[in-house]
């Protein structure tokens, strides 16, 4: 490794466990630079985008906003990201899917060194892989069926990381190899594919108009025919109207 100093967030919940961490992490990893130990997901958040640490040591279940979620800012500011987690097996087989770590609860000095050495390894070595993918694979494995996770995107924005909760969102669209999030003051860009958005949201809350956009209800205005004759929809308080493809005109019949 550089002589650059290797920086650290810690995000858990539980105070004991957290300060057991910090501890085990001062054995196992002197040189290690703790920049925020955060007992929520929202300040780990804010530290993430602040301070955009080298690898981040997450509880994936905190209230609020949960690990999954500061992963994500983790992983769009070029850090790696180890878990910490009480699942059982089934999910354990997901995290060692390859770039992201696990530590299972209550976390042990012995395991946790084994998970310091593969974090050093990849900071020599970075692998190859997109780490954002992974972690929406992640939580796809995780979700139990049914229930539906999505509360907050995440998408780069020039130097940081924008925090977007799915109430804000108007509508998302396909555009070449991202996907623009649109809100009433604002967009950004994701990687994130329709398809697998619309396994996270709620199907009485967003509704699917066409391959490429997914449209929240409750903005729809109105359903109009263009000179072409095809169907596109207007929002409430946004000038810019929206495609409906023949397979989802259905959808309008009656409105």
């Amino acid at each position: 490794m550089s002589d650059v100093p290797v920086t650290a967030l810690i995000a858990e919940d539980e105070a004991p466990q957290r300060a057991a961490l910090l501890d085990m992490l001062e054995s196992v990893w002197p040189a290690l630079q703790v920049i925020a130990a955060c007992e929520d997901g929202i300040a780990a958040l804010q530290a993430a985008a602040e301070h955009r640490p080298c690898v981040a040591f997450l509880d994936i279940r905190m209230p609020g906003v949960g690990g999954l979620d500061v992963a994500r800012a983790v992983v769009a500011g070029g850090g790696l990201v180890v878990f910490t987690t009480a699942y059982d097996e089934y999910a354990i087989r997901a995290f060692e899917a390859g770039a992201v770590d696990y530590l299972l609860k209550p976390v042990t000095e012995a395991r946790l060194h084994v998970a310091v050495e593969r974090l050093q390894a990849r900071l020599r070595q970075p692998a190859a892989g997109d780490l954002q993918a992974l972690v929406d694979d992640l939580e796809a494995r995780l979700r139990p069926a049914g229930e539906r996770q999505i509360r907050w995107i995440s998408a780069s924005i020039g130097d940081h990381v924008r925090m977007i909760g799915i109430d804000e969102v108007l509508f998302f669209q396909a555009q070449d190899k991202y996907v623009r999030v649109v809100t009433a003051d604002g967009e950004a860009l994701i990687r994130t594919p329709v398809k697998e958005l619309l396994a996270g949201l709620d199907p009485d809350v967003f509704w699917q108009v066409h391959r490429g956009t997914v449209v929240r209800v409750s903005t729809i205005d109105r359903v109009r025919r263009d000179e072409l004759g095809k169907a596109r929809i207007e929002l409430r308080g946004h000038r810019e109207s929206l495609p409906v493809s023949a397979a989802f005109v259905h959808r309008f019949r009656g409105m």
